[in-house]
């Protein structure tokens, strides 16, 4: 069961329906469907004078009080297809305090300042209020709006849900939800969020679920928030507008902003929106425009919102040609203008394709898309092809056909790898040696720690450890050879093996070997040993 309009409202639009059924024959404009006179005239000074097929199949239903799902590409009005009914529905009763009657959900600040702006146009002749609420934003100023006891709440889920905790905001008076960008809310992890929100809402209540893309996760989430829905889409799943002509460049990765650069020139952009996948790109790729004369701004997630504000505002009002932004920044954007899409970045979910492209070729104009792919790309370049139907063709940025195998072959042409320069040690290059200059593998300096210490220490205090054990303090024999502390270092680390000669040939001279010490046997241990007076006895 849903809540119905109220009797004003149905004196005006009953006539038009039997059964259920819509028998609107005239799309001669929005008086069709039976809006009232105010919102008529609203909608004629914001200049639209005819529904779109997605306004002209929702409108409708939403009028007679049942759940939706529906489905249409970017650019083709969702937001009036439930903003102009929920006007007149609310416009026909009276809120409670602090319990707004609408609740609209949106992934992102950018969608959610939009929607609130299309409200405020379409309900300009009614006395309707709304609050926005928004992250990056101060608690007072939001606060404040609630206080005035709005009838339409607009909200992305997290600061919807810190204002709820708060107790500043009470949603037992929810009689109509709308979840828009579904889709979006999905990838960027809000569909617990928005779960946690619907839990609190009453259960008799009309929902609304718009999305661009209408997949089965879209339609589980569906089944789960909708009660008995009417599924509209106006264009199948994923589908581009015909307005939009694509391309995609073969390019190396290394020569990405070049190509970028180029085709800015080459292009007659007026507008362009630029995609990058990660918001650190987003920076790196503005400063690389910037420095190169090019008038750019950036645009992500991490801005603060008056800075996000401001760099929208510019762009929209053609202080900036150039916006460098985010897939999460970049959703939901409604700039009629803008000329050219660059996807930076090949999206890593296809469905992103078809979201950034929608912002251009909107409202019939014509728009370009151009995507600059590299080899590693090839995955996501398929998935786009098979979420799309069809293959768009990929070109080099001269216009020759290309494949995603020229690039490999173009690099082994090149040549190898280069080598990294030679590192000095010790004055000279590595890899040189220093008596001809030969060319050969670099080895370390065999020379240890402790070897160094041994050689600061007098011949007379040299004394070799056994087994780690404490130092012989007996001293050295006269005239014998100390032998030095890296070259007995070295040999300590020698294989045993290597011992094995030394061993054979003492034994052939009928000396019994000294095991345990190597090849090399000091000299006071060849020395007889003194008898000891009372030795004998």
């Amino acid at each position: 069961m849903h809540p119905l309009p109220g009797r004003t409202h149905l004196r005006r639009v009953l006539p038009r329906y039997l059964n259920g059924v819509n028998v609107v024959e005239s799309n001669e404009g929005f008086a069709d469907f039976g809006l009232s006179e105010p919102l008529l005239a609203a909608v004629a000074a914001a200049g639209y004078e005819a529904p779109t097929p997605i306004q002209e199949k929702g409108i409708p239903l939403v009028l007679r009080g049942v759940d939706l799902l529906g489905c249409a590409q970017t650019g083709t009005g969702k937001t009036a297809a439930y903003a102009l009914p929920i006007i007149d529905i609310l416009s026909s009763g009276i809120g409670k305090p602090r319990m707004p009657r609408c609740l609209i959900l949106a992934p992102t600040r950018e969608l959610a300042q939009q929607i609130a702006d299309n409200f405020a146009t379409y309900g300009a002749n009614h006395g309707l209020r709304q609050a926005l609420l928004i992250g990056g934003e101060g608690f007072s100023l939001q606060e404040a709006a609630l206080g005035k006891d709005p009838d339409i709440l607009i909200a992305t889920p997290g600061r919807l849900i810190d204002m709820f905790e708060r107790g500043r905001i009470m949603l037992g008076g929810v009689k109509i939800l709308v979840i828009d960008e579904a889709d979006r809310m999905l990838d960027m992890g809000f569909i617990p969020d928005v779960e946690r929100i619907v839990q609190t809402l009453p259960r008799i209540r009309q929902t609304l679920m718009f999305s661009a893309t209408l997949g089965p996760e879209i339609k589980r989430l569906g089944k789960e928030f909708l009660i008995n829905p009417k599924e509209v889409s106006v264009a199948p799943p994923a589908t581009v507008a015909g307005t939009v002509r694509h391309a995609m460049f073969l390019v190396d990765a290394a020569e990405k902003r070049a190509v970028l650069r180029d085709v800015l020139r080459d292009e007659a952009v007026q507008s362009a929106l630029i995609f990058c996948n990660r918001k650190k790109d987003v920076d790196i790729v503005s400063a690389s425009l910037g420095r190169h004369g090019l008038d750019v701004r950036a645009l992500h997630g991490d801005m603060v919102q008056h800075r996000r504000t401001e760099t929208l505002a510019a762009f929209k009002e053609g202080e900036v040609s150039l916006l460098v932004c985010s897939d999460v920044a970049g959703r939901g954007l409604d700039i009629e203008a803008v000329s050219h899409v660059i996807n930076f970045d090949v999206p890593h979910n296809p469905e992103d394709y078809v979201h950034r492209i929608g912002r251009t070729g909107r409202a019939g104009r014509e728009g370009r898309a151009i995507t600059l792919v590299t080899p590693e790309e090839a995955e996501a370049v398929d998935a786009i092809a098979a979420l799309v139907g069809s293959a768009i063709p990929l070109t080099t940025p001269d216009g020759e056909h290309a494949t995603l195998e020229d690039v490999p072959r173009e690099r082994a042409r090149r040549g190898r790898r280069r080598t990294p320069a030679p590192r000095k040690v010790e004055g000279k290059a590595e890899g040189k040696s220093e008596s001809r200059g030969e060319s050969r593998p670099a080895r370390a300096p065999a020379r240890s720690r402790s070897a160094e210490t041994a050689e600061a220490k007098p011949a007379r205090e040299r004394t070799r450890t056994r087994g780690g054990g404490s130092a012989d303090k007996r001293p050295a024999r006269a005239g014998a050879p100390a032998p030095a502390a890296a070259e007995g270092d070295r040999r300590r680390r020698q294989p045993a093996k290597q011992a094995a000669p030394a061993a054979k040939a003492a034994k052939a001279k009928g000396e019994e070997p000294v095991t345990g010490l190597g090849d090399h046997v000091p000299a006071f241990l060849s020395d007889p040993m003194p008898s000891l007076p009372g030795a004998e006895h």
